[in-house]
């Protein structure tokens, strides 16, 4: 009985820690275009790296990060940019005009809303605004959160 107890315990907690732990790979996803249309992990555009930005419109790291994303735009332009978000895409627009206007109507940016509230669970944010990079191969290359390693984060886009 003991051995079974010990080998559950074993198991729960290796489960839960794997749990913690943000996918080495970009996860399945579906997030909604503003037209409404479904945008999954198959539509995303190959042979190039891949930026996912978590955000809220609220937050006020979340618009310095954009402001700065908005500024180097020139460093970003080859890669996917997928900016998600649980807001609405009319609120998410406004926060655009405000802190993003250079990423507003670019082909390789696109706005993402989360209705089905699925990043959470499958990218393992730690707060807003979180910034996952990944390669062209989807493997997870950087990940930070908040607005303070912003530097590191387009050093690494610049690999």
């Amino acid at each position: 009985m003991k051995l079974y107890l010990f080998g559950f315990l074993m198991a729960f907690l290796s489960f839960t820690a794997s749990a913690q732990m943000p996918a080495t790979d970009i996860p399945n996803f579906q997030f909604y275009k503003g037209d409404g249309k479904a945008f999954t992990k198959a539509q995303i555009v190959p042979a190039h790296k891949s930026l996912f930005v978590f955000f809220d419109a609220t937050c006020v790291h979340c618009q310095k990060t954009m402001i700065e994303l908005s500024k180097k735009y020139e460093d970003l332009k080859k890669l996917n940019i997928y900016l998600v978000s649980l807001d609405q895409h009319i609120t998410m627009n406004d926060f655009m005009s405000k802190y993003g206007k250079n990423l507003v109507g670019k082909k390789n940016v696109l706005l993402l809303e989360d209705r089905d509230h699925v990043f959470i669970p499958l990218f393992q944010p730690t707060k807003y605004p979180s910034l996952f990079l990944y390669s062209p191969k989807h493997a997870l290359t950087f990940k930070t959160s908040g607005d303070t390693e912003l530097p590191k984060l387009f050093a690494a886009i610049a690999k």
